[in-house]
């Protein structure tokens, strides 16, 4: 009898065991399934807490729907009537102490209009007149492969990029334009610089792409986002899940792997799925020369605070669902949700409730990682005062860091994941790598990498 091992239980794992489990069933084979999970829940990155009528999502706090439509997964688990849409709003930059509006026909910043260009109040008048070289300079040397700030920076000039682009894009792909290439993050901007002549006009002509199709362009679930974990484990009835139980080393014995767990029990397993961050795989494996592969990959740190207030969250801006800061001095989060205005199942009474984002890539991250959780609030009652004018009870509150967890796609990261498969390919045959290390840091993005990962084992059974 053949036993697959996945070890990780975040939403990649799940995914791939419910395929496994999926096809077991299908095929009446008697292989043994067993998933192993570390921490005492399922779930990974996607953590669900409740507080005083609070949803609160300590992880991921959406799924992007236009990733997710290809996907069976809400079908297959049961969870239609439970899927909730985002409100939609405006979203404002912080910046020289106010808040300020990201022009509404933009896509990551980018101006998807003539219009969204001129009426912009984040960018001067050179800066505007800059980017319209955009419409007469050709691509003569960028590819796929290069930096997507440097690229922008070309064609749509320095000040639009900094003070309009960057701060959103930055903010989403965690890290420094400069240290990103276009493949791993909007790809489609060469397509349409060498279709369209422009990277402007190819917003404009796509815009409904970005911009159009109503407002349900994010979901969540009812319960938040946990629910789509637990529907996972409860379809997972012939799979031995092992909680509580961390993986320590994985030794090749003959044609199977001898997986060493924390309570001296072992494994012997056909298939591994190393479904965890790269910096957990890492230390699983003896080879060297494997590990120097994994050393080549990247992450970045986060801390996460949410607040609800005795207060109602119509004293947010009208139409508005949240900031970013940038070039600020008084206000230290990098962003800031207001979850109760774009998401009302979160806030049973309607009150206030918000999130803000401190990154690693800040300035300031050194200095707070050193702090407690009740000076952590003080720093997040400070920036909401200060950038919202906002001084209520606190009513229920959660602080999450998540160390070293927040992979970095970096220039080199395409070839990095290469270099590590064709490595494990050939010392570890039979242990597969899955997950946002490697392959895309969205919740479809990993539910895809998880089926892939299974079908891959199956094909080999």
């Amino acid at each position: 009898m053949k036993t697959i091992l996945v070890i990780g239980g975040g939403v990649t794992g799940l995914s791939a065991m419910y395929k496994l489990h999926k096809w077991k069933k299908e095929n009446k084979s008697d292989i043994r399934l067993i998933l192993t999970e570390a921490s005492e829940e399922l779930g990974g990155k996607i953590r669900t807490k409740k507080a005083n009528g609070f949803v609160m999502e300590a992880g991921a706090d959406s799924i992007v729907a236009r990733k997710a439509n290809s996907l069976s997964f809400i079908e297959e688990l049961g969870l239609e009537e439970e899927v909730v849409y985002n409100a939609t709003g405006r979203s404002f930059i912080y910046t020289e102490g106010e808040l300020k509006p990201i022009p509404t026909e933009s896509v990551f910043g980018i101006p998807a209009s003539m219009q969204s260009l001129v009426e912009s109040t984040l960018v001067s008048a050179e800066g505007k007149v800059e980017a319209l070289k955009d419409f007469y300079t050709k691509n003569e040397t960028f590819t796929k492969n290069d930096s997507i700030g440097d690229f922008l920076e070309y064609f749509l000039g320095k000040e639009l990029v900094e003070k309009q682009i960057a701060p959103v894009l930055s903010g989403v792909y965690s890290g420094d334009l400069k240290d990103l290439t276009i493949a791993s993050t909007l790809p489609y901007v060469l397509e349409y610089k060498e279709e369209y002549g422009s990277i402007l006009k190819g917003f404009e002509e796509n815009k409904k792409k970005f911009i159009g199709g109503g407002d349900k362009k994010f979901f969540s679930f009812k319960n938040g986002l946990g629910r789509l974990i637990d529907a996972y484990e409860a379809n997972l009835e012939d799979v031995e899940i092992l909680k509580n139980t961390r993986v320590t080393n994985i030794k090749k014995t003959s044609n199977r792997y001898q997986v060493m767990l924390d309570n001296q029990d072992f494994i012997e397993a056909d298939y591994v799925v190393l479904s965890i961050p790269h910096t957990a795989a890492e230390v699983l494996l003896d080879d060297q020369t494997v590990k120097a592969e994994f050393a080549q990959l990247k992450n970045s740190s986060l801390i996460s605070i949410y607040m609800a207030f005795d207060a109602p969250d119509s004293m947010l801006p009208a139409d508005g669902t949240g900031f970013i800061t940038a070039n600020s001095h008084d206000v230290v989060c990098n962003a800031c949700t207001w979850t109760s205005r774009k998401w009302a199942h979160t806030s049973a009474g309607g009150n206030l409730l918000v999130r803000l984002f401190y990154k690693s890539s800040s300035a300031e991250y050194e200095r707070l990682q050193q702090m407690g959780q009740e000076e952590l609030l003080q720093v997040a009652l400070h920036d909401i005062n200060k950038s919202l004018g906002i001084n209520a009870e606190l009513l229920a509150s959660e602080v999450t860091v998540w160390s070293e967890s927040m992979p970095n796609y970096l220039i080199t990261h395409p070839q990095s994941v290469k270099a590590l498969e064709n490595k494990m390919e050939t010392i570890y045959p039979g242990i597969i790598i899955a997950g946002c290390s490697y392959y895309g840091v969205g919740i479809p993005d990993c539910i895809e990498n998880g089926e892939r990962t299974a079908k891959r084992i199956t094909d080999l059974l």
